[in-house]
C-alpha cells in the first residue's frame, strides 16, 4: 500500500509552527524576568537576525543537494535542543542574556533551514499524493492559522500551570514530535534533485554562491506572476508588520488597554482560517483572478477599517475582515510560488525567499517605530493605510496578474 505523504506532512509542520506560536509568546516575558531589561528583546532579535539570514541562505542551497525530509529532521531536533536548553540551563547555573545570545542563534540556524525545508517538501508530497495544489494550499493555509490561534492560548495555560521557563519544554516536545512524525512521510518525498551532496567546505561556498544567484533569478527573472507574488508578498509583510510589531501595540499601550491588542490580532487570525477554508472549498467554483482581486478589495476595505483607529469594535471588524479576505490570496501566492519554481532550484529560491522576508519584516518594524516617534502613531497609520492602498493598486492593475 502506498504511504501517503500530505498527512504527516501537515501534522509535522503544525507541530513545528505550534512549537514557534507558544515559544513568541513565552520567550519575551523569559528574557524579561530574567534580565529586567525591556531592550533585551529587541537587541536578541538584532542579535539573531544575521545567522537567521546566512541560515536561510545556506540552508538553501543544502536543500537543492541533501535529503530535504532528513534537513527538516535535523533542524527540528536543533530547534529543540536550543530551546530544552533554557529551562535547564535556568535549573542549574541560572539565565543570563548571554545564554539567551547562544541558545537564540543556535535556534535561528535549525529554524529558518528547517522552514525552508518544509517549503521544499510541500509540492513534493502533493505530487506524490496526487492531491490538487490549489486546493491544498487552502488546506494548508487554514492549518496555520489555526495554528496562530490556538498558539497563544497553548502558551498562557502552560504557564499558569508550569511557570513561563518550564512551559518551554513543551516548545521543544513540539518540536521533537515535529521531527518524529516527518519520519513518517516516505523517503522518496525528500530526495534531492541534485546528485553529489556537498564537496567539501569551498565546493559547499561555490555552491551556495551559485544557488544564492540562481535563487534570486528564478525569484524575480524566470517568470512575471512568480516575480508579481514574491514583491507582492514582501510589500504585505512590510505594512503587517508594521502593524502587528509596532503600532497596534503602541496604540493600546496608550490608550491603557493592551490586553485588546490580543483580541484584535486573535479576531484576524479568526478571520484568515474561515477564509482559508471558505477557498479551500470553493477554490474551483470562481477563477484565480476574481479569488484574486476580491481579496485584495476586502484586505484594503479591512486595513482602512483597522487603520484608522477609530475604536475597539470597528478594529475588530477591520481585523477580522483584513484576516478573512488574506486567506484566498496568502493560498494562491503559496500556490504560485511552490508551482513555479522548478524542483532543482526550489530549495536556493525558497531559502532565498525567506532570507528576504527576515529581512524586510525587522526593518519595517524599525522604520515605523521611527515614524511614530516622529509624527504619532495615528499619522503612522494614516501612512500605512495609503502605503496598502497604493499596494492593492498595484496589485489589481500590475500586468503579471491581469491573466492568471
Amino acid at each position: 500500500m502506498k504511504l501517503r505523504a500530505t498527512a504527516p506532512f501537515v501534522a509535522s509542520s503544525s507541530l513545528s509552527l505550534l512549537g514557534n506560536s507558544i515559544a513568541g509568546v513565552v520567550l519575551p516575558l523569559v528574557l524579561l524576568a530574567k534580565t529586567g531589561d525591556a531592550l533585551a528583546a529587541g537587541t536578541l532579535a538584532i542579535v539573531c537576525a544575521v545567522p537567521q539570514v546566512l541560515a536561510g541562505v545556506f540552508g538553501g542551497a543544502l536543500l537543492d543537494r541533501l535529503d530535504r525530509r532528513a534537513v527538516s529532521v535535523g533542524a527540528d531536533l536543533i530547534s529543540a535542543a536550543s530551546i530544552a536548553a533554557l529551562p535547564l540551563i535556568d535549573a542549574t547555573v541560572g539565565l543570563s542574556f548571554g545564554w539567551f545570545v547562544l541558545c537564540g542563534v543556535a535556534g535561528a540556524v535549525g529554524d529558518i533551514p528547517g522552514m525552508t525545508a518544509r517549503d521544499t517538501l510541500l509540492p513534493a508530497a502533493v505530487s506524490h499524493d496526487g492531491i490538487d495544489l490549489q486546493r491544498f494550499m487552502g488546506v494548508a493555509q487554514s492549518m496555520r492559522s489555526l495554528v496562530v490561534i490556538v498558539g497563544p492560548a497553548a502558551a498562557s495555560l502552560g504557564m499558569g500551570f508550569l511557570g513561563a521557563a518550564n512551559t518551554l519544554w513543551l516548545t521543544a516536545a513540539l518540536s521533537l514530535s515535529a521531527a518524529a512524525v516527518t519520519l513518517l512521510i516516505p523517503r522518496a518525498v525528500g530526495a534531492a534533485p541534485k546528485a553529489g551532496g556537498v564537496q567539501g567546505l569551498g565546493g559547499f561556498v561555490r555552491d551556495t554562491a551559485a544557488s544564492t544567484k540562481e535563487g534570486l533569478r528564478v525569484l524575480f527573472r524566470s517568470d512575471p506572476v512568480l516575480r508579481a507574488s514574491v514583491v507582492l508578498g514582501a510589500l504585505v509583510a512590510i505594512v503587517m508588520g508594521s502593524y502587528q510589531g509596532m503600532v497596534l501595540p503602541v496604540h493600546f499601550t496608550e490608550a491603557a488597554q493592551p490586553q485588546q491588542l490580543g483580541y484584535v490580532l486573535s479576531s484576524m487570525s479568526v478571520g484568515a482560517l474561515i477564509g482559508s477554508l471558505v477557498y479551500a472549498r470553493f477554490a474551483h467554483a470562481l477563477s484565480r483572478r476574481v479569488w484574486y482581486v476580491a481579496s485584495f478589495s476586502g484586505m484594503a476595505a479591512g486595513v482602512a477599517c483597522l487603520g484608522s483607529l477609530a475604536g475597539f469594535v470597528p478594529m475588530i471588524a477591520g481585523a477580522a475582515l483584513l484576516g478573512f479576505a488574506s486567506g484566498p490570496v496568502s493560498a494562491l501566492f503559496g500556490y504560485f510560488v511552490y508551482g513555479l519554481i522548478p524542483d532543482e532550484t526550489r530549495g536556493s529560491a525558497l531559502g532565498t525567499q525567506n532570507s528576504l522576508l527576515l529581512v524586510v519584516t525587522p526593518l519595517a518594524v524599525f522604520l515605523s517605530s521611527a515614524a511614530i516617534e516622529a509624527i504619532g502613531v495615528a499619522a503612522t497609520s494614516c501612512a500605512l493605510v495609503a502605503a496598502w492602498l497604493a499596494i492593492t493598486a498595484y496589485a489589481l492593475v500590475t500586468k503579471a496578474m491581469r491573466a492568471i
